[in-house]
């Protein structure tokens, strides 16, 4: 099993644009990823973040290598539309997880 977390980081000033962009295409493009088995689209809660808001996206995959493959396509692909509608104004952060023991 391939798990991937990934977590958007936005600013205050534009989260009603970000939380419907995640409404209208972030789940469309997740819906549609072949690879992905499995996946959570969260808002995070953080007693620590005051400006902005973090959100996860946790996708789960068959194995690590698909994992990969998704990282070096089409990461990068949804990185790069991120990027150019927000900027620096949404951050992403990657973070591989690698399973020691599994009960989903």
């Amino acid at each position: 099993m391939g798990v991937l977390s990934i977590t958007f980081h936005c600013t205050k000033d534009n989260l009603e644009e970000w939380e419907n962009y995640i409404d209208e295409t972030l789940v469309l493009m997740t819906e549609n990823l072949m690879d992905v088995d499995k996946y959570i689209l969260s808002e995070v809660h953080s007693d620590y973040i005051e400006d902005g808001k973090n959100y996860n996206l946790l996708l789960i995959f068959e194995n690590d290598e698909l994992r990969e493959d998704f990282i070096k396509s089409e990461l990068l692909n949804i990185s790069e539309r991120i990027e150019k509608k927000f900027g620096q104004e949404v951050m992403i952060f990657n973070t591989y997880l690698n399973p020691k023991k599994t009960r989903l």
